[in-house]
């Protein structure tokens, strides 16, 4: 019973920015303190959303705005003495990428885009305060940038001023066109958390807190500018710049992770995690507005895995995300989901340990909503990816 643990396969349920609230990709696990011994995993997802939608006015087709992307997930665990071990964890818990194709003259979101991409290094020591009880914590180190682009009816067209001798005033107040560049930053957090655990029937339940990660970033925007002359037209484009710095928030996150063995071989486990996505903002000061607006989000697993050889073990789990607002920014087109994986593990004689599965996830309608208004809506949407993890203990 000991042997089964919830690691196996893990990488088969994978979240993803696109099945998951906000710009979530992965649920920060700690579990690899847990492995029996010395423990290193490598491990390797492709995910590949279908999320498409249609326009609220126009009827426009938006397919597939939500890119394929792939995950790299390294951990090891080394035990420094009978107490006390050592963790690293490196993966990609946050992330986006977005794009609205279409025309940005005549379609609603035609040419808007976001990409994110967060990198994590952790750090962590578990002490072991007797068979019962473990606490655990340490650094965790971020690697953030990004860009953003508004197009499309929806932001109002080029934004358009008289010239200078006419007084410079603003004509019509568009922001198609507008981009923001948020240079890549580095800053730290914490993780801290406990667990309580029962070996003689593989019981173990555990609570992990990620703090929020503040990045102090350098950005750069622009704005297309059309010179118009009444009764004459437009006279001159142009492009108005500006830099400077942001504070971006990756939000806060909790974790209660849970396993216990229910029969020989057999082991069920789950976890609930909760995600302050409303902290995370990119505000656009040439436009003086938000440009994305997310809900905290409430996730649940819950699985089964059985050992049928020393060698061979299997998975399966079902996972919900709450379902929030329907009306969502058009950045993050998804509104909850329900989801099932599927994994297998097989550990050979020398140590190693081959795992892999796949995730299927239907993903919640939504509205997009930007400028007081349902600009394109999703239905139907779904997410499968698959993955392989190879593992060593010694």
């Amino acid at each position: 019973m000991k042997t089964l643990l919830l690691g196996s396969a893990a990488i088969a349920v994978l979240g993803t920015s696109v099945a998951a609230g906000g710009i979530e990709r992965s649920n920060q696990s700690t579990s690899v303190l847990y492995k029996k011994g010395n423990y290193v995993e490598f491990g390797f997802g492709e995910i590949r959303p279908s999320v498409s939608g249609k326009g609220e006015t126009t009827g426009y087709k938006y397919d597939n705005v939500a890119n394929d992307f792939s995950q790299k997930e390294f951990r090891a665990k080394i035990d420094l003495n009978d107490k006390l071990s050592f963790g690293m964890i490196m993966d990609s818990p946050f992330g986006a990428d977005i794009e609205y194709g279409g025309n940005s003259t005549t379609t609603e979101l035609g040419g808007t885009k976001a990409f994110a991409d967060v990198k994590s290094q952790s750090f962590l020591l578990k002490y072991q305060i007797n068979e019962n009880a473990s606490v655990f914590g340490g650094l965790r180190r971020e690697t953030a940038s990004g860009e953003i682009t508004l197009d499309g009816t929806t932001y109002g067209g080029t934004l358009q001023v008289l010239p200078p001798a006419l007084g410079s005033t603003v004509v019509s107040a568009g922001a198609s066109g507008y981009n923001i560049e948020l240079s890549e930053n580095v800053a730290t957090g914490y993780t801290v958390g406990a667990a309580y655990e029962i070996p003689d029937i593989a019981l173990r339940v555990a609570l992990t807190f990620n703090t929020e990660i503040n990045h102090k970033m350098d950005v750069s925007e622009s704005l297309p500018v059309d010179v118009v002359v009444p009764g004459v037209g437009v006279v001159a484009s142009s492009t108005i710049t500006q830099d400077g710095t942001l504070d971006v928030k990756i939000p806060k996150s909790w974790n209660l992770d849970f396993q216990s063995g229910v029969a020989p071989g057999t082991l069920v486990f789950g976890s609930v995690r909760w995600v302050e996505h409303s902290a995370f903002g990119v505000y656009a000061d040439l436009l003086g507005s938000e440009l994305v607006s997310l809900e905290d989000t409430y996730t649940y697993t819950l699985g089964v895995g059985h050992r049928y050889s020393p060698n061979l073990a299997v998975m399966a789990s079902i996972s919900h995300e709450r379902a929030g607002d329907d009306e969502v920014s058009p950045l993050a087109p998804t509104n909850g989901y329900t989801g099932i994986s599927l994994g297998g593990a097989y550990t050979f004689d020398n140590g190693f340990e081959l795992s892999g599965g796949a995730t299927w996830r239907k993903v919640g309608d939504a509205k997009g909503y930007a400028r007081d208004a349902v600009r394109a809506n999703f239905d139907g949407n779904t997410v499968v990816g698959a993955g392989i993890k190879l593992s060593y203990n010694f």
